[in-house]
């Protein structure tokens, strides 16, 4: 299960990375012309930035405390806020009727709640 849990946070962490880098990094203009990201449209920069650096701590926390052994609790934690966010884009990409996405974010959440279970759980760091 351990290893299972690893491949979990860590496929998590290249999706948040990926998301990150695109949406800190890529213009707002390139971003709403892309399918999928066209909610970008309707908000601002500094959301869409924010954003960004919010799924490149993600990455960071999904791997990082536990690989170190500094505060290895954050990889649960920050699976569970992980969750929430997904539970955002769900929401976002329904109102905008891309049910693709959804059932996307929908992969991720049960993926991040996998995690959070896991490492709460029966495979803890703490302790």
């Amino acid at each position: 299960m351990n290893l299972a849990l690893w491949i979990a946070a860590g496929l998590l962490a290249a999706v948040a990375l990926a998301g990150g880098i695109t949406k800190t990094f890529v213009p707002k203009e390139k971003l709403a012309a892309i399918h999928g990201a066209g909610w970008t449209a309707d908000v601002g920069v500094g959301f869409v930035k924010g954003l960004g650096i919010v799924e490149l701590l993600a990455a960071v926390g999904l791997i990082l405390p536990a690989t170190l052994g500094i505060a290895p609790v954050l990889v649960p934690v920050t699976a569970a806020c992980w969750v929430l966010l997904m539970v955002g884009a769900m929401i976002t990409h329904g109102r905008l009727g891309e049910a693709g996405f959804v059932v996307v974010n929908l992969v991720y959440l049960s993926v991040a709640a996998f995690v959070a279970w896991g490492r709460f759980g029966p495979e803890s760091f703490i302790g």
